[in-house]
């Protein structure tokens, strides 16, 4: 079962790229995609300001992803389906929407196993950061009453949404309307939960692609002429309050390109905000999932995706979304061909990325003949599958980055700690 992505703002399960006729035909199962509610009517948590007057108006959007899911237990045996093998996933704000349904005791028992893609379980407001996003939007509408609101022209919400968004630090407020704590579907941070082994009969794979940031960099307008000061005046914005073992912005620069030097990959200004971002939002929150996971006795697999734009390798590279049109098979619409290219590597990848996602949808172990060795993760190796143009296993890939904000996080010390990247 599909979650697409979007930020929890955009996006449709119907989006060309995301035809499941090919996965289906490939390994013998059944795809459902799904559409849910997007930015304020779905995740504007009015349940939890106005001292509770809306009190059941919180995560509509999840809730409705759990509505897919009662359906797929209730009728998909009619499509040739087993209900007891559920396979959730989903990529971006769909992965992280899987990572917030792990936490909900309600959708776990509907759950067999979940693909988390570029998506994790950090990305889920506290109650308090929640109520505030709530009670701005509400302000933004000129505080108007329940009965009032329900009559409100989605023109007017939709104009209010911006309103907000218009407001936010995007250096420390990424996106703004999440997932949250709500007491109710999920009543504590699913990492929490994770940890205590609520999930840990769920077979769990989690992943990022190598170069996530660079997708969103293409239309940042800061990024054009970006020098040393700009990459320091950024990471002043962003260390205050969220990475409180941080060092000064300079020094902070010079250990974030420190960092990628080791690993080998390009340290220049640009390169080390985008490489930033990628761990930010990515690399260090998908850890942070497989190692909840298996420190209760959980079984994950975790992969990275080095596949690089076919039409914009430099520009591009490994960006976000690019496992897309493999996971699917569609590689051959206009969409996607400027991502996959048109040789005989494609395909390939296709193939093994379907095989991979099929087999572990059936068995719980993404491992097939047309890959490596893919062990579990355990926190020592870290085993993870680099799916490419050629695939291997390597141990602890973009390890430099992900320590680096571990440490400044002061997880390193305290052994787990809040989350970077939810208020």
């Amino acid at each position: 079962m599909w979650i697409h992505g979007g930020a929890f703002l955009v996006g449709s399960g119907a989006t060309p790229i995301y035809n499941g006729a090919r996965l289906a035909a490939r390994g013998d199962v059944v795809v459902v995609t799904l559409n849910y509610r997007l930015g304020v009517l779905g995740f504007a948590q009015l349940g939890l300001a106005r001292n509770g007057a809306l009190r059941e108006s919180t995560n509509l959007g999840l809730r409705d992803q759990v509505a897919a899911l009662d359906w797929v237990h209730e009728n998909i045996a009619r499509f040739g389906g087993d209900p007891a093998l559920v396979t959730l996933f989903g990529q971006s704000a769909g992965g992280m929407s899987c990572g917030a349904l792990l936490g909900a005791p309600r959708a776990r028992p509907l759950i067999r196993r979940a693909i988390c893609q570029s998506g994790a379980a950090d990305h889920v407001r506290e109650r308090a950061d929640a109520r505030e996003v709530a009670e701005r939007f509400l302000a933004a509408l000129r505080d108007p009453t329940p009965d009032d609101l329900a009559q409100l022209p989605l023109e007017v919400l939709l104009r209010a949404q911006r309103e907000v968004q218009s407001t936010r630090n995007p250096a420390r407020e990424l996106m703004t309307f999440l997932p949250a704590v709500d007491g109710d579907l999920i009543p504590e941070q699913p990492l929490r939960a994770l940890r205590r082994g609520a999930a840990a009969k769920i077979d769990l794979m989690t992943g990022v692609t190598a170069e996530e940031w660079k997708m969103f960099g293409v239309v940042d307008p800061g990024l054009g002429r970006f020098a040393q000061q700009d990459l320091e005046a950024r990471l002043r914005e962003a260390l205050p309050e969220r990475y409180e073992h941080a060092p000064r912005p300079k020094r902070a620069a010079r250990e974030l390109q420190d960092a990628l030097a080791e690993r080998g990959a390009a340290s220049d200004a640009r390169s080390a905000w985008s490489a930033f971002q990628s761990a930010r939002m990515f690399v260090r929150p998908a850890a942070r999932l497989a190692e909840a996971q298996h420190a209760a006795g959980g079984a994950v697999h975790t992969y990275v995706v080095c596949w690089r734009a076919a039409a914009a390798p430099r520009a591009l590279g490994a960006c976000h979304a690019i496992e897309l049109p493999f996971v699917f098979g569609t590689g051959r619409h206009p969409l996607a061909r400027g991502f996959t290219g048109i040789g005989f590597a494609a395909p390939r990848l296709t193939r093994q990325i379907q095989n991979a996602w099929i087999q572990f949808a059936r068995t719980g172990d993404p491992s097939h003949n047309g890959l490596p060795s893919w062990p579990a993760f355990e926190p020592g190796r870290r085993p993870t599958m680099l799916l490419g143009a050629h695939c291997e296993l390597a141990e602890a890939p973009l390890d430099p980055d992900r320590q680096l904000l571990a440490r400044w996080s002061g997880e390193s010390s305290r052994g787990s700690g809040a989350s970077l990247t939810s208020s």
